[in-house]
């Protein structure tokens, strides 16, 4: 994004957003994250079209639980490069850029919180770098080569957003996904009007940045031919034998990815998961349940360390 808009951001949101940027060279691109906090690593992801601000109120707890707290911006989203050639988006080239990130920064012992495109993503890196994991949570996302949900296969609007051309003129000339649609995937509209939605747009100024909200969505595989099946097939096989600890915390209100059809089948997958907790959220529940979802996940990390939910 250019100094004008990190200025702008910056000004506007001081006050939710105070911490310390970082950057990393990645593959070539410059990713921004923030690292707070000392202790074992939790790295919190986040999808399609947010950033590391759908976090804010989950970072404070976390550290103040004894975590370090690691929060990347995917390539393409937030303080992050955004490139803008369709081809440096992929969903193999987000795993590639994260792993580089882990390692560039040696993590071990890491608990991966996983939202949306999280999912695929940081699932994907947990399966091929186990030993660098510690444990998972699962949030409003999914991890098998079948559509993700029945909304994903209407024509209306989701083929339609995505057909070559107006999926384009919605998603990139006019932010549709960064700003309606965000809007519409939480449950207190109001105060995230007022106290968020800003942050979404303003990381996103112009059609040129937003290529990723509409491209990385044509990666979701509607049906055998699609160029990530094979990906999520090996993830849903992976998974199935995997021991990692896994905590799954679900939106009630989630819409898209509901929890009896979601959630269940990441127990069925992850039979010895804790879960899932539902808290109050449509898609995007951290912006309405952050601090009860940070608790979870820390009595979580506490059972883990066998001190009963209180680090040391």
């Amino acid at each position: 994004m250019t100094a004008q808009s990190e200025s702008a951001l910056a000004a506007t949101l001081r006050d939710r957003w105070p911490y310390s940027p970082h950057y990393a060279n990645v593959n070539g691109w410059r990713m921004h994250y923030i690292d707070e906090g000392k202790g074992d690593p939790v790295v919190l992801l986040h999808g399609n079209p947010t950033w590391g601000f759908l976090y804010r109120d989950m970072i404070g707890p976390l550290v103040s639980s004894g975590r370090r707290v690691i929060v990347p911006d995917m390539i393409g989203f937030g303080l992050s490069e955004k490139p803008t050639r369709e081809q440096a988006h992929c969903l193999d080239g987000h795993i590639a850029n994260l792993t580089a990130l882990m390692r560039q920064l040696d993590l071990t012992r890491i608990t991966l919180v996983c939202h949306d495109w999280g999912g695929p993503t940081g699932l994907s890196f947990a399966m091929s770098n186990p030993a660098r994991v510690r444990a998972l949570t699962i949030m409003s996302t999914w991890a098998w080569p079948s559509p993700p949900a029945e909304f994903h296969t209407r024509i209306f609007p989701w083929r339609m957003m995505h057909a070559p051309l107006v999926g384009p003129y919605l998603l990139g000339n006019h932010g549709a996904l960064a700003g309606r649609g965000v809007y519409l995937s939480v449950v207190d509209r109001e105060r995230f009007a007022r106290a968020a939605q800003a942050a979404y747009e303003t990381v996103l100024p112009d059609p040129a940045t937003r290529l990723l909200t509409w491209v990385w969505p044509r990666w979701i595989p509607l049906d055998e031919n699609a160029r990530a099946f094979e990906r999520f097939k090996w993830l849903e096989q992976k998974l199935s034998s995997s021991k990692l600890p896994t905590l799954i915390i679900w939106g009630r209100e989630d819409e898209v990815f509901d929890a009896s059809t979601f959630a269940s089948r990441f127990k069925q997958l992850l039979p010895h998961a804790e879960g899932p907790h539902l808290v109050t959220g449509r898609h995007f529940l951290q912006e309405d349940s952050a601090p009860e979802i940070a608790g979870l996940i820390t009595s979580f990390l506490g059972r883990l360390d066998g001190n009963g939910g209180k680090h040391d």
